[in-house]
């Protein structure tokens, strides 16, 4: 198994948002729900076997080393990668058992979630700091 990294190239990170931003509006213009297989099999894989194929392949085109690159968090990346395969899991099996609307609203979350990460703002990021905000607080209050 990989060993795991403190931090992810951020042109690593934009080709996965940009990929899974393709594949909904793909699966949308097609009308062809499978098209969500691609961004969910590959984070499966990421999340599983610590391995992104897609990121692998686009490691390829970099001109110069990894490390000289902006960095992303690794753990911040993992906790926005668990959200995306759940909401492409939660659409791709809503298309699959007719519910069309519920599976666009699923889709379009992580898709627009990913669009909004590639324009600045981190939705993910935000979730999980105000979590643990959250639980620092919580933890506070039964302390004392």
């Amino acid at each position: 198994m990989q060993q795991r990294t403190s931090s992810i190239p951020k042109p690593l990170v934009t080709t996965n948002q940009w990929f899974i931003v393709i594949s909904v509006l793909s699966t949308w213009i097609v009308e062809n729900h499978y098209i969500l297989l691609l961004p969910l099999v590959t984070g499966l894989s990421s999340l599983i076997f610590n391995k992104n194929p897609l990121m692998n392949i686009a490691k390829r085109f970099f001109k110069k080393p990894a490390s000289s690159y902006p960095q992303e968090d690794f753990a911040q990346q993992r906790f926005n990668q668990y959200i995306s395969v759940m909401l492409l899991s939660l659409g791709f099996i809503s298309y699959l058992s007719g519910f069309q609307v519920v599976g666009f609203i699923f889709t379009a979350m992580v898709a627009l979630a990913a669009l909004i990460a590639i324009l600045g703002f981190c939705v993910g990021c935000f979730v999980r700091y105000k979590w643990i905000q959250y639980n620092y607080r919580k933890k506070l209050r039964n302390e004392s």
